[in-house]
């Protein structure tokens, strides 16, 4: 496990820093291999900042300066073929360090792809989906694999980052909420989260599911016109948490379409983040920010 401190020069973004990047161990498939390198860029298409060609897990650290226990690791979206990595990553990092919630935003491993990993996606759904499920199959594993890492990194060293071990929670946009649920499936109790917030998960790529006896707490968060079809999934998401008796809720909005994250669109969908808070609070999982 490697740890890299970063120094004011290096940007990894237009205007945020993490304290500390976190090599994240792993263990190769050899049916995957990248040619390319991993690569940030403002991706034109998809009007945001994107990494493609992670072949390498890493945790970008954002500790709050007066952090309160909580922690959060945030999955960006991106089809397994890139992250979003403002907008459903760092973005999100610093609201919640706003909040003394510690955020670590996760690299996990990638579809490997040419030099522009968002135009083959795009190209691919527009002329072949078929093929967007095959590649992203030997790689969602890996995925996930990263997902469970990431949550043993930080238990594993909550006592020196001054963090509750129990207060760890789980955050995944649209292929990131397939990672976060494909970490709530497969946990130990050494990786488990203890909260998860899928974000108009992915979860046509998860085939059937069951929920698990010691799930832990869930909100979903949706909008109802969402392009990709996901509405209906995240509410059976929430549906067999909730016929299973476990802890669970829903923000479903009306619109917001698909990959809102923190972009603001006018609409109540822009206000999930703070939703998302409030209820953490009334679950005790986060403490109320001391001013």
């Amino acid at each position: 496990m490697k740890i890299t401190l970063l120094i004011p020069c290096l940007l990894f973004s237009m205007n945020i820093l993490a304290q500390s990047i976190i090599e994240l161990p792993f263990t190769p498939n050899p049916e995957v291999k990248w040619s390319t390198d991993e690569k940030e860029y403002f991706s034109e298409i998809w009007d945001t900042q994107v990494i493609t060609n992670v072949s390498v897990p890493r945790l970008e650290v954002y500790e709050a300066d007066q952090p309160n226990g909580t922690s959060v690791i945030i999955a960006p979206g991106g089809g397994l073929y890139g992250l979003s990595i403002n907008s459903e990553g760092r973005d999100v990092a610093k609201w919640l360090n706003n909040k003394g919630i510690t955020a670590f935003v996760l690299k996990y491993r990638l579809v490997p792809t040419g030099v522009d990993g968002i135009k083959e996606i795009t190209d691919e759904g527009n002329t072949n989906p078929t093929k967007i499920g095959q590649r992203v199959s030997p790689v969602l594993p890996l995925s996930i694999a990263d997902g469970l890492a990431a949550i043993t990194y930080v238990r594993t060293n909550a006592k020196e980052m001054k963090l509750d071990p129990n207060k760890i929670g789980f955050m995944g946009f649209s292929a990131g909420g397939a990672v976060t649920m494909g970490v709530t499936f497969n946990y130990t109790q050494e990786n488990r989260p203890n909260f998860i917030v899928p974000v108009y998960p992915w979860m046509t790529v998860m085939g059937e599911y069951k929920v698990p006896e010691d799930a832990p707490a869930m909100l979903v968060v949706c909008a109802s016109d969402d392009p990709l079809g996901l509405a209906k999934p995240s509410a059976d998401l929430y549906s067999a948490w909730l016929t299973n008796g476990k802890n669970v809720g829903m923000h479903m909005y009306s619109k917001g379409g698909h990959g809102f994250g923190m972009k603001k669109q006018n609409l109540a969908s822009d206000n999930w983040i703070t939703q998302f808070y409030s209820w953490a609070l009334t679950e005790s999982l986060t403490k109320p920010t001391v001013n």
